[in-house]
Order: structure tokens, then sequence, then C-alpha cells
């Protein structure tokens, strides 16, 4: 007897959500299952088997990340070493080996402390990152030429790379509980793969993940402390504070918020502080050298200067940045506090972090990695996810091909001005059309492929089914659906099954 289910048991494993099949609602995931023998029948027990989704999905993200590997391998080989263009004609550059040498690495240099020869006296990365790279060094063998001193340094840090992918993966495959096989998206990301050992960016990526998974199982602590440590690797992390705070506010979770605040704070400062205090100078460097830092590959800003008789100043360029990015937040916070329902905290956090890439000065085709989790969690739709990929793999080899162009000398190899202008064009576009996608989302959430399977805010936490304390505008009123919609009413965390047009 005691092995027999209770009636209560029972009924509430009837009752249970089922996981969510993207081959039975999305055309593109259903078409590419066939790969592999077409969709999950419904008869398949995924969750009996070693194959579950996280550790298929993981497994995925490391052969994509191999894959990436071997593509920079013409470079690996000899275009990092010999001849300017070829790493460009190649496709296969990356800073890593460079930086090597060219920041002390090499020579033993502390990061920070010891300043460095030539134009960049100190490491121009945040401190987490320094660390990162300095650990690197430190597992890097000290002998051999320097050729092979660099390529072991890159190597290294590929395999740490490799494992901050995996994490990345496994951290978005789990904060939508329903949805994990969403996390392919991530996982096949064909721009994911082509830039992920271009820089150290992946560090602050999985950081940032392992944020959003501790907020989504309802740890404002854990959050805080991780996003804290993701803005000491990078800064654009920080970013997430602002959308939160604004959907706390709607759902009056500021006790919560308050401890994520602190938390970040915290974990920031314990990362910075002693090299605040000992080596300030050397600190600030990246800051002072994003400030001064003129317009840069792959902006908007590239496109008007480039073309313009009178470019504008550095200055001039901050403070007009500075001034649409903060118009974009109050875009965001005016749609998180008046959308008809409470938008999701993935779909602002991609919003945001979309809107610092489309306004800054500068894209470094790295910076693409920043947005594909909170794309994978903010609009987990295959087509449109697929459509925005297009672009940046179009931006990726735009920017090669360029910089081939431009240092080929006379004989010209490669993707001129105008060429390269387009490709920028691609990138901007098709980031844009994401985040409109994300928009209708959060305006009619019937559109949202989260809310039509019947969740409210998976990766909300705290947030998940809340009701609103505070709104503005329409939020006051009945949620507003498509017209001439066919499918389930989204209501809060259920469906109501309609024929009719809404």
């Amino acid at each position: 007897m005691c092995c027999m289910p209770s009636g209560e048991s029972t009924q509430a494993s009837v009752h249970e959500p089922e996981p969510v099949r993207p081959t039975e609602e999305d055309r593109i995931a259903a078409a590419g299952s066939e790969l592999i023998g077409g969709p999950l029948g419904r008869r398949a027990l995924p969750g009996r088997s070693w194959w579950t989704p996280v550790r298929v999905i993981a497994l995925v993200a490391i052969g994509m990340f191999a894959l990436g590997l071997v593509q920079k391998a013409p470079c690996y080989n000899g275009a990092w070493f010999f001849g300017a263009s070829s790493q460009y004609t190649h496709a296969c550059y990356s800073d890593i080996p460079h930086l090597y040498q060219g920041r002390g690495f090499a020579d033993g240099l502390v990061p920070y402390f010891d300043k460095l020869p030539g134009d960049m006296q100190y490491l121009e990365y945040p401190v987490l990152t320094g660390v990162f790279m300095e650990v690197a060094a430190w597992l890097t063998p000290g002998s051999g030429s320097i050729q092979d001193q660099e390529q072991w340094y890159w190597m290294v840090n590929a395999g740490m790379l490799m494992a901050c992918a995996a994490v990345i993966a496994v951290c978005v495959t789990r904060t939508h509980a329903r949805r994990p096989w969403d996390g392919l998206l991530v996982a096949l990301a064909p721009a994911f793969a082509l830039t992920a050992t271009i820089n150290w960016d992946l560090l602050a990526v999985a950081l940032t993940a392992a944020a959003m998974l501790m907020w989504s199982r309802g740890r404002p602590l854990a959050f805080g402390v991780l996003l804290g440590l993701a803005t000491a690797a990078k800064l654009y992390p920080v970013l997430l504070l602002g959308p939160l705070m604004v959907l706390c506010w709607r759902a009056g979770r500021w006790r919560q918020y308050g401890t994520a605040l602190a938390g970040a704070a915290v974990a920031w400062l314990v990362v910075n502080g002693p090299v605040m205090l000992f080596a300030f100078d050397g600190w600030s460097k990246f800051y002072t050298f994003s400030q001064e830092r003129g317009v840069d590959f792959g902006s908007f800003w590239l496109i008007l200067g480039q073309n313009s008789d009178d470019p504008l100043s550095t200055d001039t360029v901050n403070t007009l940045a500075t001034s649409l990015m903060l118009l974009c937040c109050a875009g965001v916070a005016a749609l998180a506090l008046t959308a008809p329902r409470r938008p999701r905290f993935a779909q602002l956090a991609f919003l945001i972090v979309a809107a610092f890439i489309l306004t800054n000065k500068v894209y470094s085709p790295q910076y693409v990695l920043w947005l594909v989790p909170l794309a994978t969690l903010a609009r987990p739709k295959w087509r449109d996810f697929l459509i925005w990929q297009a672009c940046e793999v179009a931006y990726f080899l735009g920017i090669w091909m360029y910089l081939a162009y431009t240092t080929s000398g006379d004989a010209h190899k490669g993707l001129p001005t105008d060429g390269y202008h387009w490709a920028i064009g691609m990138h901007l576009l098709g980031t844009l059309y994401l985040c409109v996608m994300v928009v209708r989302d959060i305006l009619m959430p019937e559109r949202d492929p989260v809310r039509r399977s019947g969740d409210d805010d998976p990766s909300g936490g705290v947030l998940d089914g809340a009701e609103d304390v505070f709104v503005l505008g329409p939020a006051a009123r009945p949620a507003r659906h498509a017209a001439h919609f066919e499918g389930p009413r989204v209501e809060w965390g259920r469906t109501e099954a309609t024929g009719s047009s809404l």
C-alpha cells in the first residue's frame, strides 16, 4: 500500500503540463527534424533515456563550437602570423593570439598593474575578463617560439571558452522548463560558432545566462551575484537591471529586486575593488578607452562618417549615442508599463541589449553572442531566429572582406566600402526585425510562442503569474488580442480554446 500513488498525486500528475515540442508548433523545426528522422512521437519517453534535452543540446553546442575551431584552422596554421590580409580573406581572425604578446602576457606582465609598451598603456578589458586572460596565460607553455606560444594560448582559451559555451546552452535549455528544446537555437546558431573565439565575450555571456536561470528559479540573490560578476567581465549585463526594475515595479516585487541589486553591486565591488584601490589607472583604462574610442566598425555612425565631408567628432557621437540609448530605455520602460499584459523578462532583456548594440558607436562581430541566448528566450521561433542569423553571418563575412580590401594594397582583394556599408545594413535590419517581432509579441500576447503554450513568464521567477500593482494606459484595460487570429486565447498561465477571430 505504501507504494500506491494517492488520489491527489495521481490527479496532479494528470494535470501537470507536458513539455512543449517545437516540431508540433513550428513548421521550420518540424521540417528540420526530418534530417534526424522526423518529429518526436507522442509515445516517446525522452525523460526515460540518458539522452535528455539538456545533454543533447550541450553536446550539439560543443560540436558546433568544434566546427568553429575548424573554421579557424587556416589562421592557426599561419594566417595569424604571415600576411596581414590572409586572416581576413579566410574569415578566421581572432584577437586572442595577437594580444598574448601585445598585452604583455608573453612577458609575464601583470594586467592593470604593469604598464605595457606601445600606445596602449594598460589592458583595456574589464577586470574579470583580464583574470580569465591571465589564467589562460598561466596555462600556456612558455617554451618554444612566440608563434608556438600564441598558438597554445589560443587553444587554451578555446578550451575555456568551450566550457562557457556549454554552460550557456545548459542554462538557456533549463530556463524555460517546459521548452527545453528551444536551447537548440543557441547550440545551432551559426553566428555563435563563427564568433565564439574572436574574443573573450563568452565569459560574460555564460555568467549572464546563469544569472537568468537563477532568476527564473526565484533566487534573486544568486541572480544578482552572477550578474555582478558578468558586469565585471563585460559592461552590457548591467543593462538587464533596468527592465527588471520596471517589471518589478509593475508587479510590486521591490524586495526581490533590491536583493538582486545588492547582490550585483557587492559581487562587482569584490572583483573590482582591489584593482581600483591599488591600480586605479590600469583599472580605469577600459572606461576611458571606451569613452575616447572613435567611431568604429559595424555601426551606422561609421556609415554616416564615411559618407560625410565633415564627420562628427567623438564627443558629439558619444553624446548622440547616449541620448539615443536613453530614448530607447524610456521606450522600453513605457512599453513595460503600458503593454496590455506585463512583458516577459527575457523579452525586455533582449530589447534593451539590442538597443545598446544598435545605438553604439562600434559593433564588433562577436557582440552577436550577447544576443543569441536572449533572443532564444525572447522569441523562440526558428524562422525569425534564422533570418536574423543569416543577416549576422552576412555581416561576419562582410567585415573580414572589407578588412581584406583595406589591407591588400593596390590588389583590392575583398569588399569595398560601399559593399561593407550594405553588410552593416544587413546586421542592423536583421536585429531591428527581431526587435519588431518581440515588440509585437508584447503587444499581442497571442503571437508570443511561449505564452501560446500556456505559460506566463517562465524566465520571470517571482514575476511569473504575479498580479500587476502599477500599470499605465492600456495595461489597466483587458488585453487586446490580434485581429483575425485563430488560436488559443492566452490568459494568465493558461489557454482558452477558441475557433473564432478575437
